[in-house]
């Protein structure tokens, strides 16, 4: 890359860390990507750290030594944070959101990528000082949720099946009991999907009892992975017992009535610690 002004080169290397979070990048590169001295790279980040941290994008971490450089890891402030979700809670009140059986329909949030790279970055947030290897989800709604979040800690996804796919390959299935209504149900994940003893973030969009999660769970255990972390996005508080104990949730729907047709929303445990 040809020898760049310093504002150029501070909007390029900004862009540069933000498309690459929890990723160490030495300051070399830095160095013979611009063709500028290290101390003038060690100002530049210098000012992109007081930026970041000013402005809420995250932290900008400085490692030293030989195999040190920067690290970018996003985080969300909690009152941005909490402003974000009583948003969402009002969405999430509509009251055409009642579906039969007291479903809540939340096709329309899951599918705005704005609203999931903000929950992205609020899991990301959330599991930021766990040590992870991959993010899991079953499809298909928690897909979106789990990509989101995974581009911000810089990670894989998995997706577990509730089908399975010739195309892919060898599978470990196991039976699970659905928490919401107690049904044998089926999961898969191809053998490849995953490595041995892999550490996992379960991100889920909705739970009850917990039965899918705790389905996802009990599947990992054939792999000998371990699970370092569950967060869900909205979390039912109707419901006598939970599978699940320790997860993070966003947001609580606190009743769903179908007549008349009312939900009542509130923002999660994670708000709480």
């Amino acid at each position: 890359m040809k020898k760049m002004k310093r504002s150029a080169r501070l909007v390029e290397m900004t862009q540069y860390l933000l498309y690459r979070p929890h990723t160490l990048i030495p300051l070399t590169t830095f160095a013979e990507r611009y063709q500028s001295a290290k101390s003038s790279i060690s100002e530049d980040l210098a000012i992109i750290k007081e930026v970041f941290e000013s402005e809420g994008v995250g932290e900008l971490l400085t490692l030293a030594g030989a195999a040190g450089g920067v690290k970018f890891i996003p985080l969300y402030k909690k009152d941005a944070s909490l402003e974000l979700i009583q948003k969402l809670c009002v969405m999430l009140e509509q009251p055409e959101r009642i579906l039969p059986g007291e479903y809540l329909y939340m096709s329309d949030i899951l599918g705005q990528p704005s609203i999931m790279n903000e929950i992205g970055k609020l899991f990301a947030t959330a599991f930021a000082n766990h040590d992870i290897d991959v993010v899991m989800t079953v499809e298909t709604k928690g897909i979106p949720l789990a990509y989101a979040t995974a581009s911000l800690l810089g990670l894989p996804v998995v997706i577990v099946r509730r089908d399975s796919q010739v195309s892919e390959g060898s599978l470990v299935s196991i039976n699970y009991v659905s928490g919401s209504n107690h049904q044998i149900q089926r999961m898969s994940l191809a053998r490849r999907a995953i490595k041995e003893a892999s550490k996992v973030l379960i991100i889920d969009d909705f739970m009850r009892a917990g039965g899918t999660v705790q389905g996802m769970i009990d599947l990992l255990q054939e792999f000998k992975a371990s699970v370092q972390g569950v967060g869900v996005l909205v979390e039912s508080m109707d419901v006598q017992q939970r599978l699940v104990d320790n997860y993070v949730s966003l947001l609580r729907v606190t009743g769903a009535e179908s007549r008349p047709k009312r939900v009542s929303a509130a923002p999660g445990n994670y708000f709480n610690k």
